[in-house]
C-alpha cells in the first residue's frame, strides 16, 4: 500500500508538472475536429485513431510544457507566483524533466507515424512550434500570437489523422483557438506585468498597459466568436450549436468582466474555469450536431 501511494503522489507530481489539467484547453477543439472529419461515419473514426490523437495531443502538450518549465525556471524563481514550481525548488530534478522532454517528444512522433505519413512528416514541425512560443517572451510583444498559433495547431493535427488533407473546416477551427488562445493570454499576462517589467520580459500588457490589452483581448474574443459562427453556418449546425454558441458568448462576457472588476485572484478562475468550459461546450454541442442529424431537422 506504501508503494502505492508513493506512485500516486509521483503521478500527481509530474501531473501537476505538467498541468496535465490544462490538456482541457486545446483537446476539446482537436476532437471536435475529428468528429466533423469523421461525419461520413456519425463522428466516430474508430478506437484505433481516437486513442492515436488523444495520445499524441497529451504527448505533444507534455512535451512543450516540458520544455516552458525547462527554460523559464531561471524567472520562476524570481516571480513570487511561481517561486513554487518543481524545478525552482527541486522536487523535480532538471535531468529528469529533460528525460520527460525527450520521451514525450519521441512518442509524439511515435504516435504520429502511427496514425498516417503525412502526420508524421509534419510532426518535427509541431514539435518545433509549440516548442518555440515558451521563447518568444524575450524577444516580441505578440508572444500570446505565438502560443495561439501552437494550440491552434490541434484541431489541424486531429483532422489531418481522419481525413489525411485539410480542408476549410479544421483552418476555421485553427483560427478560433488562435484567437481564442490571444484573449485568455493576454489576461492571464495581466498576473505578471509588473515582474515583465522589471525583467525586460514581453507581452502586450506591459507594451499597451493593462486597459489597452483588455481592450484587445476582448476584440479577440469577439473575433473568435464570430468565426465559431461561421463555422457552424457552414457546417449546416442549428438549434444545438445556437444554443452553445449563446452559452459561449455569456462565458467570454463574464470572463472579461471578472478581468475589469475583480482582482487579480480572480484570473485563475476566469483563466482556467471558464475557459474549459468554452471548449466543452464547443465539443458537446459539435458532437450534437454530428452524430444526431436529427437534431437538426427539429431545429
Amino acid at each position: 500500500m506504501t508503494l502505492f501511494r508513493r506512485l500516486i503522489r509521483e503521478a500527481v507530481k509530474w501531473g501537476d508538472f505538467v498541468k496535465i489539467s490544462h490538456t482541457v484547453f486545446a483537446l476539446p477543439f482537436a476532437l471536435a475536429s475529428m468528429v466533423v472529419a469523421a461525419r461520413d461515419q456519425r463522428g466516430w473514426p474508430g478506437w484505433r485513431i481516437f486513442l492515436l490523437v488523444l495520445a499524441a495531443m497529451i504527448s505533444a502538450r507534455t512535451c512543450a510544457m516540458t520544455f516552458n518549465r525547462i527554460v523559464d525556471r531561471s524567472f520562476d524563481r524570481l516571480n513570487p507566483r511561481t517561486a513554487n514550481r518543481h524545478l525552482a525548488t527541486g522536487a523535480i530534478s532538471l535531468w529528469s524533466a529533460r528525460l520527460l522532454l525527450l520521451l514525450s517528444g519521441a512518442s509524439f512522433i511515435l504516435w504520429a507515424y502511427l496514425i498516417n505519413p503525412i502526420c508524421f512528416m509534419l510532426s518535427p514541425v509541431a514539435l518545433f512550434v509549440i516548442c518555440f512560443y515558451s521563447l518568444t517572451k524575450r524577444f516580441t510583444d505578440y508572444t500570446h500570437v505565438f502560443l495561439g498559433i501552437a494550440l491552434g495547431l490541434a484541431p489541424l493535427g486531429a483532422w489531418l489523422a481522419v481525413r489525411g488533407s485539410l480542408s476549410l473546416a479544421p483552418c476555421l477551427l485553427s483560427l478560433v483557438v488562435v484567437f481564442w488562445l490571444i484573449g485568455f493570454d493576454i489576461i492571464y499576462a495581466l498576473q505578471d506585468e509588473a515582474f515583465d517589467r522589471q525583467h525586460g520580459l514581453r507581452s502586450l500588457v506591459v507594451a499597451w498597459g493593462t486597459r489597452n490589452a483588455l481592450q484587445g483581448a476582448f476584440l479577440s474574443h469577439m473575433i473568435m466568436w464570430g468565426l465559431l459562427a461561421l463555422f457552424g453556418f457552414l457546417q449546416g449546425f442549428k438549434l444545438a450549436y445556437i444554443v452553445g454558441l449563446s452559452l459561449i458568448l455569456v462565458a467570454l462576457l463574464l470572463e472579461h468582466w471578472l478581468a475589469r472588476r475583480r482582482s487579480l485572484n480572480w484570473i485563475q478562475f476566469a483563466f482556467f474555469r471558464l475557459n474549459a468550459l468554452i471548449g466543452l461546450i464547443f465539443l458537446v454541442v459539435t458532437t450534437v450536431e454530428v452524430v444526431f442529424p436529427w437534431w437538426r431537422t427539429r431545429g
